[in-house]
């Protein structure tokens, strides 16, 4: 038996509206993988820490007050110094589509933006984790 696929929820500094980021870390759980939950009020570097420690396959990350450039890209840079290419890096929130685009070519996997449905998020985030459509429980 494989071990569930870890996935890190979090928002990193100031921004504490995490209704979102609790939804989909819910559909996440429901969809068979293994959820920790960083919550609010978070540094690039205590985000780095804790992928490490858990040896987390990849990371959510939710922004909603304009702040995903700077943290993403210091985050990414991080991740590459450290070697750690393989983790999945997903974000959402109120993302401009040039930020998508500029997120997209620095490594982010996908960026999901308000409406994006339950059904797309898991299947865009299960296929980036290489898991077959129909072992996802959802």
């Amino acid at each position: 038996m494989s071990r569930k696929r870890r996935i890190i929820m979090a928002k990193m500094g100031l921004d504490s509206h995490d209704n979102a980021l609790r939804i989909v870390s819910k559909w996440l759980a429901d969809g068979g993988y293994e959820v920790i939950y960083a919550g609010v009020y978070n540094s690039v570097e205590r985000v780095l820490r804790m992928t490490i420690e858990e040896s987390a396959d990849a990371l959510g990350l939710s922004f909603l007050g304009g702040e995903h450039l700077h943290y993403v890209q210091k985050l990414m840079r991080l991740l590459r110094e450290e070697g750690l290419e393989k983790v999945k890096v997903f974000v959402g929130g109120i993302i401009p589509p040039n930020d998508v685009v500029t997120m997209k070519e620095i490594g982010v996997d996908a960026v999901f933006t308000p409406g994006t449905k339950r059904a797309e998020i898991l299947s865009t985030i299960d296929k980036s984790m290489g898991i077959p459509e129909e072992t996802n429980e959802s």
